[in-house]
């Protein structure tokens, strides 16, 4: 089942942009939650994630062909996949302060970018809302969610 797709970047200041995919729900977009997923790492991009384990695509095992996913966890969700911190993926800073780094500063930073994302994608407000990931994201999300 085809569902709407997005990808862009979430303005965090003049100078840094964060990278997103968003795919809507292919059951019940309006209802549905929205889940948020971070790869970690630090350094870990969440195109990972979007492109091999929780996706509605998957490459397959000889990186030769991408094919559906038949658990993608858009069955069930709005995902949104941010690359975070700026400088993983196509997440960018454009002066050297912007590639430095700490916890808090990373969640600081997807906050704004969520405010963003929620200013463009206002629909989805109503929407229940998880914040997940994997690997040094168990530091992302409880800080994002803080």
């Amino acid at each position: 089942m085809a569902s709407n797709s997005y990808s862009g970047y979430l303005e965090v200041s003049s100078t840094k942009k964060l990278h997103y995919v968003f795919v809507e729900s292919e059951g019940s977009p309006e209802n549905d939650p929205v889940v948020i997923w971070f790869n970690g790492g630090p350094g870990c991009s969440s195109m990972l994630g979007f492109m091999s384990e929780n996706g509605p695509w998957v490459i397959n095992d000889n990186s030769t062909v991408i094919e559906r996913n038949p658990h993608p966890w858009t069955a069930k969700a709005n995902m949104l996949w941010i690359e975070s911190p700026a400088g993983v993926g196509f997440s960018y800073g454009s002066i050297v302060k912007d590639l430095k780094h700490y916890d808090m500063g990373q969640s600081e930073d997807a906050f704004v970018a969520l405010e963003a994302f929620f200013s463009d994608f206002s629909e989805f407000l109503p929407n229940k809302l998880f914040i997940s990931g994997e690997s040094y994201a168990g530091l992302y999300v409880p800080y994002l969610s803080w």
